[in-house]
């Protein structure tokens, strides 16, 4: 269940955003690589992750672009 931290839905117990973790897999970046990259993270997390955006489409998406124009 993500938390929210700056704003963003981010994974609980941590201040790694789901959009992060959205965008790297657009990008082609694996889950094994992912939870390699982030070890405090679970494969229940990224789980987790995945159907908070599939419910929350718009605001994952507002917030990759948000943050690709910084």
């Amino acid at each position: 269940m993500p938390g929210v931290c700056g704003g963003d839905a981010c994974i609980t117990g941590t201040r790694i955003p789901v959009w992060v973790l959205v965008n790297a897999r657009n990008l082609g970046i694996s889950e094994a690589q992912l939870l390699k990259d982030y070890p405090t993270l679970s494969a229940t997390d990224l789980t987790n992750a995945w159907v908070y955006a599939t419910v929350y489409p718009e605001e994952i998406a507002t917030a990759i672009k948000e943050n690709e124009e910084d």
